[in-house]
């Protein structure tokens, strides 16, 4: 990554921000300077209709970017393409281009857009109309379409905008309705796909499977244009997003200012402790509105990025209090920005800041998406936002071209936040990771399976579409358990009601808890069954659209837990009690003295009780539940120690081991921390995964440590971690020993999520077992690599 010394400006900012922290308790870990970018033009395709190209420039658009007619000439020869490119670098016009040519020229020609938000759909409608291309008809069909224009939609659009839900749940369901729409079929343009990840991108990965399978059937074969920040082969994800080959464009032509960056450690607090008495830092919140408060006093547009709704109000009224105290003239320049907005309120709140009249807004990544807010002078990143891609497209907003801003990331007391504030290469010169997605989880495909079978009978040809072999095999369970019926012809859902109410596709697909308010019967929303005990549990403070609730009461049996409005000071998290089992191991590495898994597990765990903590990281008491136990099946990663290197048996006098006593808490420790640094290798959140950790294992014999993945069937996240096992531990060795607390915090060892109240814990144990591990891998030459399927490494199936 090119660096430049031209950032005035942005230093500014920063020695702003800073001002008069004591030297001693400096913030700031790391600062680069990010190099400005020229634009680089390309000439208008030929086969653009005049009409096309004149709305174009009268909205602005003289000359395209070079990346633009790269992605849209591809998508006019009929090939899937991937655009994907940094902020603000006008991919909207990389598919408008290809797709308004195609029903200009085209009268019978449809195109479906799709975004994972309303308001990223919306935004893009609202361009699209504006350019008031003739003939086009664009409509928007969503859930908040109203029953009155949905026939007109349905009959009469042409372009399309919607979403994944409401493909799945309206459009594919409803096919013969929807013929004139599915035989025109030119484009789907697919947005912001990199957000396509885990379990939900393996069901929209299915969708589109469902989607081409529909299409086809009315004579369309549609091509697929998606759009995409920054990522790791963006061809070959696309590739296993859409079913179909694909080809990438990457060569950003779009100009960009100059960027400084900053990396900011909030200091401990010494008035404060947490759990077991271990050192707080500063909230990243609490930081973000202090810098967001100092910039607005410098006149700087600036947004902060939070990673709760309720985190984002919260940073902005902890500016406007900081501002009402010294420069009470600027209070009303800082608002709050989130999902849940009304739509007038959303454009009014992007209007005044785009405008001037607001200088500083705390928002959620509703601000990320492709919403058109871009050239500010600064951006606050309260937290790593989860995945790389995420960081660069926050971070883009900063920047106009030929002026220099300044980006701020502000660490969370967490693993990995402390590990990116002490590793700037991990962030800045990185490789964009990829993203995970896993079609072929039986627990996601069955569904879909049924839902396609309904829709159409699936045909044996069509299975190569679905997973070939592993769709055929979800096939016969779902005949076995009388849901599909196999006949000479194919599979065909045989009950009088459709499948697809019942499938969440941005859940797990297990069966959804409404929660529903006590007072007024109203049903705010749904989590997943499998997550229930742990989100929504009597006592739970529940988040929706920034209204604060609390969980009265939870009945499993009945699908329902009744909440009440409430705003309580703190917020909670639940304790488990968990044990897991090896079901098969599908890889193992075999070094000396430590062998290296992957396989199916089955994770029993029990909802014990709940922590009530303030914002500032304290916690109030922990309250004692009585809940059932739950099984998940699912994917994990773990690694296992014998005895003899562990302890350091048989070794010299002064060898590396671990004192026996010691053994449980440094294995927890270690298990602590790799569960905080696997989201640096795997696009997911700590929430995403879990852990166990014991001192020996029943399944294994020995010193134990599993890092598997939250969802059934497993998201990919464990494979991604066994694939990655040496730079993944090698970068969780570095977060702990980085850590400046002498044993043990929230930002190295600790778990906000631990089931054993993080005990025990031993930080310097941790350490050892990491340092053991490494060693030993590194130490092999050409490990033996014992590939089994099915089957456990003694040949049994683990326990029943």
């Amino acid at each position: 990554m090119t660096r430049s010394g031209t950032a005035a400006r942005a230093r500014h900012l920063l020695a702003r921000a800073t001002a008069g922290v004591p030297d001693d308790r400096y913030p700031v870990t790391h600062i680069a300077d990010l190099a400005a970018r020229e634009a680089r033009f390309g000439d208008w395709p030929e086969w653009v209709p005049p009409a096309v190209l004149d709305a174009f420039v009268s909205s602005g658009v003289e000359k395209p970017w070079s990346h633009q007619v790269e992605a849209a000439s591809a998508a006019w020869s009929r090939r899937n393409v991937v655009v994907a490119t940094g902020t603000s670098s006008g991919k909207s016009l990389a598919y408008q281009l290809p797709v308004l040519s195609t029903l200009t020229t085209d009268s019978k020609a449809t195109a479906l857009y799709l975004s994972p938000t309303k308001a990223l759909s919306g935004d893009q409608l609202r361009s699209v109309c504006d350019m008031d291309v003739a003939g086009v008809r664009p409509a928007r069909y969503d859930g908040d379409t109203p029953q009155s224009e949905r026939g007109w939609v349905r009959d009469h659009a042409r372009w399309v905008f919607s979403n994944p839900d409401m493909l799945h749940r309206g459009l594919l369901p409803a096919h013969p309705r929807w013929a004139r729409f599915f035989r025109g079929l030119s484009y789907v343009v697919v947005d912001e796909c990199h957000g396509y990840r885990g379990v939900f991108g393996s069901h929209v990965a299915l969708l589109l499977r469902r989607l081409r399978r529909v299409a086809r059937r009315y004579g369309a074969d549609p091509v697929f244009v998606l759009a995409s920040a920054t990522t790791a082969d963006p061809a070959e994800f696309a590739t296993r997003l859409i079913g179909d080959d694909c080809v990438a464009v990457t060569d950003d032509g779009s100009p960009h200012g100059a960027r400084t960056v900053a990396l900011w450690e909030p200091p401990l607090l010494d008035e404060l402790t947490g759990e077991n008495d271990a050192p707080v830092r500063r909230s990243a919140g609490a930081e973000a509105a202090r810098i967001l408060a100092e910039l607005v006093i410098e006149g700087a547009r600036t947004l902060a990025f939070v990673r709760s709704r309720r985190g984002a109000e919260l940073t902005a009224l902890a500016a406007k209090r900081i501002l009402a105290e010294v420069a009470p003239e600027l209070a009303d320049k800082v608002a709050a920005y989130r999902a849940g907005y009304l739509p007038e309120e959303r454009r009014e709140v992007e209007a005044a800041l785009l405008g001037g009249e607001l200088l500083g807004v705390a928002t959620t990544n509703a601000l990320e998406l492709g919403v058109d807010i871009s050239g500010l002078d600064a951006v606050v990143l309260a937290g790593y936002p989860g995945t790389l891609a995420s960081f660069w497209q926050q971070s883009g907003r900063a920047g106009r071209a030929g002026e220099d801003a300044l980006v701020v990331f502000v660490a969370r007391d967490d693993p990995l936040d402390t590990y990116l504030a002490h590793h700037p290469k991990a962030l800045l010169d990185r490789p964009v990771e990829a993203a995970v997605l896993d079609p072929a989880n039986p627990y996601v495909l069955a569904p879909h399976l049924a839902c396609a079978a309904a829709e159409s009978a699936l045909t044996t040809p069509e299975l190569d579409d679905f997973g070939g072999d592993a769709a055929k095999a979800v096939l016969d369970s779902l005949v076995a358990d009388s849901l599909l019926r196999r006949r000479p012809s194919g599979w065909y859902w045989t009950a009088r009601d459709r499948p697809h109410g019942d499938v969440d596709i941005r859940g797990s697909g297990a069966e959804q808890i409404a929660v529903v308010e006590s007072d007024t019967s109203r049903l705010l929303g749904t989590v997943d069954g499998a997550s229930a005990c742990g989100t929504v549990h009597p006592g739970a403070v529940y988040l929706h659209r920034g209204e604060s609730y609390v969980v009265d009461e939870l009945d499993l049996e009945q699908g329902i837990a009744f909440v009440h409005a409430e705003d309580p000071e703190w917020s909670t998290s639940a304790r488990d009690v968990v044990d897991i089992e090896v079901l098969d191991v599908s890889e193992k590495l075999v070094y000396d003295g430590v062998t290296v898994n992957l396989g199916h597990v089955a994770v029993t765990s029990r909802v014990v009780g709940y922590l009530r903590r303030l914002h500032t990281g304290e916690v109030l008491d922990h309250v004692p539940l009585d809940l059932p136990e739950q099984v998940l099946h699912t994917r994990a990663v773990w690694y296992t120690i014998d005895d003899q290197l562990l302890c350091g048996q048989g070794r010299e006098p002064g060898g590396t081991g671990v004192e026996p006593a010691r053994v449980p808490g440094a294995l927890h420790a270690a298990e602590h921390a790799a569960i905080g640094l696997l989201p640096l290798f795997a696009t997911c959140d700590r929430w995403d995964i879990g852990g166990v950790s014991t001192a020996v294992h029943a399944d294994t014999g020995e010193a134990t440590v599993f890092v598997h993945d939250g969802h059934p069937g497993g998201a990919g996240f464990a494979d991604r971690g066994f694939a990655a096992f040496v730079p993944w531990l090698t970068a969780t060795r570095e977060a702990v020993i980085s850590c400046e607390c002498p044993a043990g915090c929230p930002s190295c060892v600790q778990s906000p999520k631990c089931g054993n109240g993080n005990e025990p814990l031993d930080k310097a144990g941790a350490v050892a077992v990491l340092d053991l591990v490494l060693a030993a891998v590194g130490a092999a030459t050409g490990p033996a690599h014992d590939h089994t399927h099915d089957q456990a490494a003694d040949g049994s199936t683990g326990r029943t």
